[in-house]
């Protein structure tokens, strides 16, 4: 086959600190935030018709990191097909590639390199650019000027941050704060006074800041500080922080709310007594809900994903119930999108609290829920089978008909006889569920129910043909109509 010359591109780019967006409720930084930037040279070393090769060198130009993460979209329908010295991924045109164990530290000016074989039709353009932990490389650095808030010192944060906040995420204690990776993942206080701190550790998600019902801030990538929101009236008030996006690859840290000079942080809230819990892939994590394109690069992914707003937290909140929304991109019940990492797929990772620490066990606790929602199957067939996979197209069915039993099963065990979990099904995958929960009800298991998607009047205007927000309440409120009709307990 005939080969071409190699070429080469330089993508650099520099991160900003955390970007803050919202109404005009004054908002002052009074932390450190890390300083980042980066820089990528992506190298075609060669191509041939319907191939190509590829390296990919990152340069860390920002403060030292102990993993990464670096995302890019192809523009032309390139798909990778085989890399080395990396864990990589395809979602659609998007492309995360993620540190192995070897090679996840990057000191100041340290670099790493990576490969890749893709294939190609019409052309094969470069990437666009690129982003490191979710933020932009243009070969610069910035470190954050901190700004002091217009009052004295803020109060401490009491001892035990779960002490005086409520969440019902999956969680683990670290000191004086929470570690956590799942998106959606909320945590709510109470404070008295003119102002609210909230004290965060994450360069690589995206926060909503929610004070009396109503969103006045969003936390970009806020990296390691403590965001302040002032002016509010000096009396009670509730606070919601939100982690509106995934970061699979990544810990984030809160570390609790602090209130302004002469105020207090108050009695946590109450935990509510229902409790739902929603398991799915990107559809679930509502992956690029709010963007106005289909077409996104891999950091407007990251910008326009807004799990607050998708179909669970939507039904969630209708219900007056606690939730978690543990959905995790590009997964599959027995195979990942367009088989990608093979050797691990959702279940690899469900039992996890921080998802990028392999053999993390997460306790649920007081985590008991009345109703389970399980929406997995789209990454199992939404592509053609690669040469190679382990499966052919009856097999694979197979397969996942046996995972998804013995999921549901596992679920079973672990909440018991009186939850309900209900089985999604959709196209093409919608029989395989119905006969694995027909099975668990000729069994004797009638808490398993199934539930047909209806897609009819859906718009798909997310990011790669993702459910709008539009069609995250559409989804909500069929869903919800549907659960008015069970029986659950509460």
């Amino acid at each position: 086959m005939p080969m071409y010359p190699s070429r080469t591109r330089v993508l650099v780019a520099v991160t900003a600190s955390a970007v803050l967006a919202g109404t005009a409720t004054a908002v002052a930084v009074a932390a450190h935030a890390a300083a980042a930037g980066c820089a990528v040279t992506y190298t075609v070393t060669s191509q041939w018709t319907g191939g190509f090769g590829a390296n990919v060198e990152l340069r860390n130009l920002g403060d030292p990191v102990t993993s990464w993460t670096l995302t890019w979209s192809f523009g032309a329908g390139q798909r990778v097909t085989q890399a080395w010295n990396t864990d990589l991924t395809q979602s659609r045109s998007a492309v995360t590639a993620r540190n192995v164990a070897w090679n996840g530290s990057l000191s100041t000016n340290g670099s790493t390199s990576f490969g890749f074989n893709g294939s190609w039709s019409g052309s094969n353009p470069d990437p666009a650019s690129f982003a490191l932990n979710g933020t932009t490389c243009t070969g610069g650095v910035t470190t954050p000027s901190p700004s002091t808030s217009p009052s004295s010192s803020p109060t401490s944060p009491p001892p035990g941050v779960l002490s005086r906040v409520h969440t019902a995420g999956r969680v683990k204690t670290s000191g004086d704060a929470v570690r956590y990776s799942w998106p959606g993942v909320y945590f709510e206080g109470r404070v008295r006074g003119t102002g609210v701190g909230i004290v965060l550790n994450d360069s690589a998600a995206d926060y909503i800041v929610q004070v009396d019902g109503t969103t006045v801030a969003t936390l970009v990538t806020p990296g390691q500080t403590t965001r302040w929101i002032t002016g509010l009236s000096n009396t009670e008030h509730t606070v919601r922080l939100v982690k509106r996006n995934e970061s699979p690859w990544s810990t984030s840290e809160f570390g609790g709310f602090v209130a302004a000079p002469g105020g207090e942080i108050l009695a946590r809230p109450a935990p509510r007594s229902r409790q739902i819990e929603f398991i799915g892939d990107s559809l679930t994590a509502g992956y690029g809900n709010t963007s106005t394109s289909r077409d996104c690069t891999g950091d407007q992914v990251n910008r326009t994903t807004n799990t607050d707003v998708s179909y669970g937290a939507l039904v969630a909140r209708r219900l007056s119930a606690d939730y978690q929304i543990n959905a995790f991109s590009g997964r599959g019940m027995v195979r990942n999108y367009n088989g990608s990492d093979p050797g691990t797929d959702y279940r690899t990772y469900y039992d996890r609290a921080l998802l990028n620490v392999p053999g993390d066990m997460w306790s649920p606790g007081t985590w008991k829920p009345q109703l389970v929602v399980v929406y997995l199957g789209t990454n199992d067939f939404s592509t053609a089978l690669n040469p190679g996979e382990p499966w052919t197209a009856e097999s694979l069915v197979a397969a996942y008909r046996t995972a998804y039993s013995t999921f549901l099963q596992k679920l079973r065990t672990r909440y018991g006889t009186a939850t309900t979990i209900v089985a999604v099904g959709a196209s093409p995958f919608a029989d395989s569920v119905q006969q694995v929960v027909q099975e668990r009800t000729n069994a004797g298991d009638n808490r398993v129910r199934y539930w047909a998607l209806d897609s009819n009047g859906l718009d798909l205007l997310g990011c790669h043909w993702h459910y709008s927000t539009r069609d995250h309440q559409l989804i909500a409120d069929r869903l919800g109509t549907y659960l008015g009709s069970l029986s659950l307990g509460w």
